[in-house]
């Protein structure tokens, strides 16, 4: 009986340190963002005055480039009229208080929408990315009415 008892204990024991619950592999991580807490990002919405008429969003954000000598910037925008082509900057201050262009008007390509009505586009300012500051996106209504916004984000500074 007592020898029934060792071997079911044994056998238990091997079985509960082969099936340990509690031992886990070390987690590793895959990839590094570098810029993650560089990173300035907007969420773009459409100005109230234009509420009704268009609805665009979007999502902005302004890191280093990879070689930090240049200041990296993208927008994603969504809902947007297929086909539309749409100039955007990012500018000094905030929606509603423009305070001049970030960089070179030349280097901001103009997004053009796709057919679903989703399209995306970056830019690459030289000089290092700000660490400080009022930053904001601005979407024009097209090529021909750049002045029309329809669509502005402000971009919130990275968290440290």
């Amino acid at each position: 009986m007592q020898r029934t008892r060792l071997l079911t204990l044994a056998v238990s024991t091997l079985a509960l340190a082969a099936c340990n619950p509690f031992h886990r592999e070390p987690v590793t991580e895959v990839s590094r963002d570098a810029n993650v807490n560089s990173r300035w990002q907007a969420s773009l919405v459409t100005p109230a005055a234009l509420v009704g008429a268009v609805q665009i969003n979007g999502s902005a954000t302004m890191s280093p480039a990879d070689n930090r000598d240049n200041t990296r910037l993208s927008l994603t925008l969504a809902n947007a009229t297929p086909g539309g082509v749409h100039p955007w900057q990012v500018h000094r201050g905030q929606c509603g208080t423009d305070e001049g262009v970030f960089g070179s008007l030349d280097a901001y390509a103009p997004l053009k929408v796709g057919d679903e009505g989703k399209g995306s586009a970056s830019a690459t300012i030289p000089g290092e990315a700000p660490t400080g500051g009022m930053y904001f996106v601005s979407v024009g209504a097209s090529t021909a009415n750049p002045e029309t916004i329809v669509a502005c984000g402000n971009l919130a500074p990275p968290a440290m």
